[in-house]
């Protein structure tokens, strides 16, 4: 590994280092999984890297968030969707890769005890995989809520670590017909963690608000640096403007979504 360059981010060094693709699978029309060497690199629930794999074409790196980690790989599961991901997707076992992380705050695990929920939709799912078998490892009870627009995937990513899984489809084949959060509820919780799109985050913040229970939300940003220095990622709060690569990802729904 070649460390290039270090940043102190809320009093944790931030690597920006190089590693190497160990698999890139893909296992939708347009979702991949890619295996990389961890080098010792910090991961928590939530948190997201900066990834790169492109000299000139492209200016920006890629925030991807982590998908799986174990001891020696982090896995990132991801969509294709533009240039950037499309260079990722192509590449391959032994390939180079250059990563900037691990990123933002993360859920907030010491806060969140007792029967658990989370909700994810379609790219918002790979997320809460790694957050489930965290909550699952300090003894809280964690039901999934997934919701897809047609294909299935990572279900089986979440089936060690929850005691029910639901599942929803708004066109495939499998699970309930519609949407994921017709399916929650959330009175049957100590607390709610979501990730997905904003209009599905924004509805599950105000069933958990109706119902008193806790919600905490991982933002979806367009991202340039990842470390907050660029302001290009900044959302409105009750707190004021806040940056979702650096003060987040992850905010109490309560200070965004409001009534």
């Amino acid at each position: 590994m070649r460390s290039l360059t270090r940043y102190i981010i809320k009093q944790h060094i931030v690597k920006y280092f190089e590693s190497t693709v160990e698999s890139n699978i893909q296992i939708t029309d347009d979702i991949y999984v890619m295996t990389v060497l961890r080098h010792e690199a910090k991961a928590s629930a939530g948190q997201f890297f900066m990834l790169k794999c492109w000299d000139k074409e492209l200016t920006l790196m890629r925030p991807i968030s982590v998908y799986q980690a174990s001891e020696e790989h982090l896995l990132f599961m991801y969509r294709l969707v533009g240039e950037g991901t499309r260079k990722l997707a192509a590449l391959k076992n032994g390939d180079s890769i250059s990563l900037l992380g691990a990123l933002g705050n993360g859920y907030p695990l010491d806060q969140i005890h007792g029967r658990i929920a989370v909700v994810g939709g379609g790219v918002g799912i790979p997320p809460l995989s790694l957050t489930t078998k965290m909550l699952q490892a300090q003894g809280e009870t964690v039901d999934a809520y997934l919701g897809y627009r047609d294909e299935i995937f990572a279900v089986e990513a979440f089936e060690p670590y929850c005691r029910d899984i639901f599942i929803s489809s708004e066109k495939g084949p499998e699970g309930y017909r519609g949407f994921i959060t017709d399916l929650l509820k959330a009175e049957q919780y100590d607390a709610v963690l979501t990730c997905g799109p904003e209009v599905m985050m924004r509805k599950v913040a105000q069933i958990c608000s109706e119902k008193n229970v806790t919600c905490w939300c991982s933002m979806e940003h367009r991202m340039a640096c990842g470390i907050g220095a660029c302001l290009g990622c900044s959302i409105p709060t009750t707190e004021g403007m806040r940056r979702v690569c650096k003060d987040g990802p992850v905010f109490l729904a309560s200070h965004l979504f409001q009534k």
